[in-house]
């Protein structure tokens, strides 16, 4: 089996870019945690940031291609603003789970609309990185689930 961790703008800079909401751990110790996760689940990961929107679909695109079994997403700021994410992700037929480190509802307004969430097998917010981590082992052990709506 093999899965995709998406990451999104700014995330890139989680350790340095606001600690008090995002923590102090970097990309690099979150890569390692989901390497680490997917190692003791026998599968194959591929993490993935950009800050631009283009290679978030190219990456979307590609794994569907390659037959990858479903992916993490966190779509970062492109969660409340890219139509052409929610559209690739819509024509990927890829399982996915969307992911936030802070809670988006107990932040600004703008924060609690997303554009990929009502495609997403669920959601998960709030939990910081571990929140990868569900997120993947729910995905391992639930690649076909149907749609619970």
């Amino acid at each position: 089996m093999k899965f995709g961790i998406l990451n999104g703008p700014n995330l890139n800079r989680l350790g340095k870019r606001e600690p008090n909401i995002y923590g102090s751990q970097t990309l690099a110790d979150l890569e390692d945690m989901v390497e680490a996760k997917a190692k003791e689940l026998g599968v194959e990961i591929d993490c993935f940031q950009t800050n631009h929107e283009g290679d978030m679909v190219e990456k979307i695109h590609f794994w569907t291609e390659e037959k990858f079994d479903g992916f993490v997403l966190n779509g970062a700021a492109f969660t409340h603003t890219s139509v052409a994410i929610r559209d690739a992700i819509a024509s990927s037929n890829l399982a996915f789970v969307e992911v936030h480190i802070s809670n988006i509802y107990a932040r600004e307004d703008f924060r609690k609309h997303s554009y990929t969430a009502p495609l997403a097998k669920g959601v998960i917010t709030g939990l910081g990185l571990n929140g990868y981590l569900y997120a993947l082992e729910w995905l391992v052990g639930h690649p076909s689930a149907p749609d619970l709506v």
